[in-house]
């Protein structure tokens, strides 16, 4: 049944005459007559009795106006709802993101994030960057935390990224070690360290051989680690010297040392994308914008550490 026609009718029965309706509705009568014949004509029967004083509802035509009245209250609710999810204070967002992000950048980004827009349900999938672009795609999060170095750029033609920050590379060692107390370490300093390495092809691998290829020599691996939080275990038994962007190790262990690299070290961007086809959310909107804050936050912090 049309729903507009159902509405004409609920007019007609509320004001008790196709006359009164119809300059209710600012129609005609023979508008109004028109609309709900049709309806009678959905309904496979009459919906008004006509008295010589108005019109009065058949029991179908009451049975017609009480869903009437119910679609009603439902598009009113829809409309509300839309309005809350216009105004932020409604409504969902869900974000990917990958481990060091997780752990560092993503934290400030929801907490402000839930301060401005507590009424906002955020959900968050951690991955590695099949996954994250997967989901993305699948539009199972709207927005994704991504990563790339320069020799390895992220060339997606179906995505739209926002550079946040530059995340460096930073070098690890025992309290122990004989450059614990150094501030910055060249590269050609460490040609006879063994070292501690990411294993499962992990970028961090190759931004190690990139790194020593820079000082003319091959690293020694000592110790295969499968997160950050093995390679500063093997680091503070000294087993090895290890490497690690910076977002991993914004809170290192008591026996381990961060010490930045000289001679312009290899450094990640750190980036927010979404689908370029897709229309984004007034949710997604302000969570670029808060994660783009969050981001120059930590990347000032940086100079201090």
């Amino acid at each position: 049944m049309d729903t507009n026609r159902m509405f004409t009718l609920r007019e007609v029965a509320a004001h008790g005459s196709i006359t009164a309706a119809a300059e209710a509705l600012g129609y005609t009568t023979s508008a109004v007559s028109q609309q709900i014949a049709k309806l009678e004509k959905e309904a496979a029967q009459p919906l008004i009795e006509r008295h010589a004083r108005g019109v009065v509802l058949t029991e179908a035509g009451r049975a017609v106006v009480r869903h009437a009245e119910r679609i009603l209250v439902e598009l009113e609710a829809a409309d509300a709802e839309l309005a809350e999810i216009r105004g932020l204070r409604a409504g969902g967002l869900a974000i990917g993101t990958f481990p060091t992000a997780g752990s560092s950048l993503l934290p400030l980004l929801v907490k402000e994030f839930k301060t401005r827009h507590p009424g906002v349900e955020l959900t968050v999938l951690s991955g590695r960057f099949a996954r994250l672009i997967d989901a993305l795609r699948r539009r199972e999060t709207e927005l994704s935390l991504l990563w790339d170095y320069e020799w390895n750029r992220i060339d997606d033609p179906t995505l739209v990224y926002h550079h946040l920050m530059n995340d460096p590379t930073m070098l690890l060692v025992s309290e122990r070690h004989r450059l614990a107390d150094r501030e910055s370490v060249g590269i050609n300093e460490l040609r006879d360290e063994a070292w501690v390495v990411r294993a499962d092809d992990h970028p961090v691998a190759q931004t190690l051989e990139k790194l020593c290829q820079q000082g003319g020599f091959a690293p020694r691996t000592s110790v295969f680690a499968h997160d950050y939080g093995e390679v500063q275990a093997m680091v503070a038994v000294e087993l090895g010297v290890a490497i690690a962007p910076r977002l991993a190790v914004l809170n290192p262990r008591p026996d381990v040392r961060s010490i930045r690299l000289s001679s312009r070290p290899p450094q990640r961007r750190i980036l927010i994308a979404h689908l370029a086809e897709r229309r984004l959310s007034p949710a997604a909107h302000e969570a670029i914008a808060v994660s783009a804050a969050a981001a120059r936050r930590l990347e000032d912090g940086f100079g201090g550490r």
